[in-house]
């Protein structure tokens, strides 16, 4: 059979390698901010690593996750490390610090695993690009690379990993496994023993991090991609896929951890403004592919990250939009974009560009203004809405950070000015400017407007306000309450908390509801409190976030009223 043409046409010209310094800054400059210096965040990220805390500190079972008591349905896996890393730090590292280690170590594999498997799947003859009649063609290892460069940098440019790859969840551990899995797939046909130890390690991690329908779906996709290929180190993975799948089912049925979480009940525009947004700029990048390459489908180099990229979008779309699963599709997503750039045209590129270099200084402006306000007071307006926005926040001033951003920003102002010079060009040199940006914007957040965020976004404040009406030693009844609200007050109050529905019951000398302010429930929430009143507790206090203008926390003491 006649193979099809490939549509890629490279000279070796523009596959000059990225430098690796350059490369290792960018990954640098996305990976450790954020790392320092933070609380855990409000919400999952919370919730996550209040059950790893209570692991640790012997309020829970390593077999039975729980926080204050009550016991969540949490992959038994991903709170494991957090626990681990918390007790190997105990005396000498802040908990969520030693907790966010090991997972930042996932976002590195994650982006190392991306890296290598666009390399193997860049090498294989249906990649390459066509020869010319004189010579001159891009030679395989340099382009190769050069198509693994510009995955690596699509995947720090998308903006879906930007917080939820620097967050302390389950969902980070199960990205690193999809990843782990596309590059067994494509380094198969280079390597015999490590890829089958991958296929096997991935599968079954990915089903004890909480997501064995995932793992099913991809196992099963994997199977029928082995059994149709012509490539003889791919369909030696036959076998081994066929194990890794078994042992996934196994492993989630041992752990508990299947569970239905599909609905009917679908949002179609909330998806599509998910899909808009969450897989930018690779998506455009990825059709493009799909398009030029449509007579290439079947061939491995897209028919890999094809696979995962439709998988996790599926499992969005049935779990109504969630783009924790979606975040998922993201390393075949990255692939799939980077076999873009061979056949990109020169206006797509300039777009790119353009669009990059606007939205980002945009971005980075704004930072930098709000930065000025609130340390100077000047301009009056933007210090206004912060005050207005996070009532009682006081700047702090850091000279590191200040000094972190300043370098940042004039490493944007030259990667602009090298971009927009007169260079030859490189397949990977339109997604360097997206890159930078995200990385730009990224490392000011989390220098110049940590402070503000972690005093918008953490329960520290709330907890510490708390806690003040609670006597020493004494512990808290949180029947009903949010599990972020439960974390807090273990973690930032380091009381201990009773959150089982009949807490209220317990021997517990001070309880807590969360009451709405405003909105339908606010009738409930006030009976609810007048029940408590009845039942002999007698209401001390009222407290909220400083951000939060929807509910407070009521504080009540036993005793009469």
């Amino acid at each position: 059979m006649t193979p099809k043409p490939n549509p890629a046409l490279v000279t070796q010209d523009a596959v000059r390698r990225l430098p690796r310094l350059a490369l290792l800054l960018f990954c640098a400059a996305y990976v450790l901010p954020g790392l320092f210096g933070r609380d855990p965040w409000r919400g999952a990220e919370l919730v996550a690593f209040g059950q790893m805390l209570s692991i640790a500190e012997g309020r829970a079972s390593w077999l039975a996750p729980a926080l204050g008591g009550l016991p969540t349905d949490a992959a038994l896996l991903p709170h494991w490390i957090g626990a681990l890393a918390i007790r190997a730090g105990a005396g000498w590292l802040d908990p969520a610090l030693a907790a966010r280690l090991p997972f930042t170590a996932l976002l590195v594999l994650t982006l190392v695993a991306v890296w290598y498997a666009t390399f193997h799947l860049a090498r294989s003859d249906a990649a390459q690009p066509l020869p010319f009649a004189f010579g001159g063609e891009a030679s395989p290892v340099d382009y190769a690379r050069a198509i693994a460069d510009g995955a690596l940098l699509l995947l720090i440019a998308t903006l879906g990993l930007l917080q939820l790859g620097h967050q302390t969840t389950p969902e980070l551990a199960q990205l690193a496994a999809v990843a782990g899995l596309q590059w067994a797939l494509a380094a198969a046909p280079h390597r015999t023993h490590t890829p089958r130890l991958g296929v096997l390690a991935a599968l079954s991690l990915l089903a004890a991090c909480g997501a064995p329908a995932m793992a099913m779906a991809l196992g099963a996709g994997t199977l029928w991609l082995c059994w149709r290929t012509g490539d003889a180190g791919l369909r030696a993975l036959l076998p081994w896929v066929a194990a890794a799948t078994a042992a996934a089912a196994l492993l989630a049925w041992l752990s508990g951890a299947w569970h239905w979480r599909a609905t009917t009940d679908i949002d179609v525009p909330s998806l599509a403004r998910l899909l808009l947004w969450f897989l930018w700029p690779a998506w455009p990048l990825a059709l493009w592919t799909l398009w030029h390459w449509r007579k290439h489908l079947a061939q491995r180099h897209l028919a890999i990250p094809l696979l995962g990229a439709a998988v996790a979008a599926i499992a969005c779309v049935a779990m109504d939009g969630s783009e924790r699963a979606l975040m998922l599709g993201l390393p075949g997503v990255a692939v799939l974009a980077a076999f873009a750039l061979p056949t990109l045209q020169r206006s797509g590129a300039a777009a790119i560009d353009w669009l990059s270099v606007f939205f980002f200084s945009v971005c980075a402006g704004i930072v930098w203004v709000f930065y000025a306000a609130m340390q100077t007071g000047t301009p009056a307006r933007p210090l206004a809405t912060v005050l207005r926005l996070a009532p009682g926040f006081e700047p702090r001033m850091s000279w590191v950070n200040l000094a972190l951003a300043a370098a940042a920003t004039l490493a944007w102002l030259w990667l602009v000015r090298w971009r927009t010079g007169r260079h030859r060009a490189v397949i990977w040199k339109s997604v360097v400017l997206p890159a930078g940006g995200v990385a730009l914007c990224w490392l000011l957040l989390m220098t110049l407007w940590l402070p503000l965020l972690d005093y918008g976004r953490s329960n520290r404040p709330l907890a510490e306000r708390l806690v003040r009406h609670v006597p020493p030693g004494r512990c808290i009844a949180t029947p009903q309450a949010p599990l972020t609200l439960v974390a807090a007050l273990e973690f930032h109050g380091k009381r201990r908390v009773d959150a089982t529905p009949n807490a209220a019951r317990g021997p517990c000398p001070v309880l807590m509801l969360v009451l709405p302010l405003r909105g339908p429930d606010l009738a409930r929430g006030t009976a609810l409190a007048e029940a408590q009143r009845a039942a002999g507790w007698r209401e001390v206090a009222r407290e909220r976030r400083p951000t939060d203008r929807s509910e407070a926390v009521v504080v009540f003491h036993r005793g009469p009223a």
